[in-house]
């Protein structure tokens, strides 16, 4: 797949999920229990087997109570001031796109940018999402489709859409080319989980 910026260093989700997994002492089973997921399918993604979906990854993310950006660096220290080159960035690959996180998971604040490479059609599932928080959102290239309450947003490439998380939404690919959008999620509730919430409902993934 093109992706707006091809450096990158790939996440290895197998073993980040094994790893996070087994640091907070949850087995397999009941980890496949609180995520929904089956246990044969768990077993699938923590052998490399199968690439999960990105409502697969954000179920994950919930039922073990961390960030999705978790994932890119299981047990990373956390520090007040991050610079990333452009090929320090980590990417993770899920089953119609590419997740690249930006440096949350190595900030001690509360703010999570990452960007997001979509095929056409890929979308954040049936189901809108709510948290605390606000939600920027800017399309760098092709378009996205964003439904925040009973409105609709079309993005194309230099469009920003920027509102309270508390607010129901949801987001697709509308085109028939891909998509590249920078999401910047910040100012949410200490303890909460704004990525791991903002996919887990989805039920045509995965």
């Amino acid at each position: 797949m093109e992706s707006f910026v091809h450096e990158a260093a790939s996440v290895d989700v197998a073993t980040s999920l094994r790893e996070l997994r087994e640091a907070r002492g949850i087995s397999m089973r009941t980890l496949a229990t609180k995520s929904g997921l089956s246990a044969n399918a768990l077993s699938m993604i923590e052998r490399g087997k199968t690439s999960p979906s990105v409502s697969t990854l954000y179920k994950l993310a919930d039922a073990l109570g961390v960030s999705i950006t978790a994932f890119f660096g299981a047990g990373t220290e956390k520090k007040q001031i991050v610079f990333l080159k452009s090929d320090e960035r980590t990417r993770m690959s899920f089953s119609r796109g590419v997740f690249e996180g930006l440096g949350g998971e190595q900030f001690s604040g509360r703010v999570e940018p990452f960007m997001l490479t979509l095929e056409s059609g890929s979308s954040s599932g049936p189901h809108h999402m709510v948290h605390t928080g606000h939600e920027f959102v800017f399309c760098l290239r092709g378009q996205l489709e964003y439904f925040v309450e009973k409105q609709v947003f079309l993005l194309s490439a230099g469009d920003s859409l920027l509102f309270e998380s508390k607010m129901q939404h949801r987001w697709k690919n509308p085109s028939k080319n891909v998509t590249n959008a920078l999401i910047i999620i910040s100012g949410f509730a200490e303890g909460e989980q704004p990525n791991a919430m903002h996919w887990k409902k989805s039920k045509d993934e995965g």
